[in-house]
């Protein structure tokens, strides 16, 4: 695996190293050692699938608070889609700064999400499929959010929203802390 400093502090673009043979062909999604290496978070609670049917279609903005915040590691497996990140810890030097990524079924890279950060992702074709491993487990009450066209953050999306949820729809716009 190939570890990409993305700009903002903590968060990874990871290329995973595909193997092919024959018969077909092999990647590592994660290694323990590789992550502790690299000075990653090395403990997941969790693995998570999610199915997105429509091509155009926004999960996010998502975070946990603390005590509750979460690392994720998340890639595509089926379809494509456009992954943002926004670093919403008021310490940082990167605070309400956002990266978004292309991952695909087909280009090995997978993004390692801090703590402390909202996630969110748009589907750039139909029946797309995440995987995505977390290090906390899902606390109901501590699930927070966002607009995905919240002003203070100015995402740009690739392309139109055509589906998203109400719970979704009606985050408030994200207001930073003073």
């Amino acid at each position: 695996m190939k570890f990409h400093d993305t700009g903002l502090e903590g968060a990874h673009l990871i290329e995973m190293t595909p193997i092919e043979d024959a018969r077909g062909g092999f990647a590592r999604t994660y290694c323990e050692n590789e992550f502790r290496d690299a000075g990653l978070e090395t403990r997941f609670v969790q693995g998570n699938m999610s199915y997105t049917h429509r091509a155009n279609t926004i999960r996010g903005m998502h975070y946990q608070n603390a005590p509750h915040a979460e690392v994720k590691l998340f890639r595509c497996v089926r379809g494509a889609l456009y992954d943002v990140i926004v670093d919403l810890r008021p310490g940082s030097k990167t605070y309400l700064e956002w990266r978004g990524y292309h991952l695909t079924e087909d280009n090995n890279r997978q993004i390692y999400v801090p703590e402390g950060f909202g996630h969110g992702f748009l589907s750039l074709s139909a029946d797309t499929a995440v995987s995505y491993m977390v290090s906390a487990f899902y606390a109901p009450g501590a699930e927070s959010g966002f607009r995905w066209n919240a002003p203070t953050i100015g995402i740009e999306w690739p392309a139109p929203i055509d589906v998203i949820s109400d719970k979704d729809q009606n985050w408030a716009d994200f207001n930073p802390q003073t």
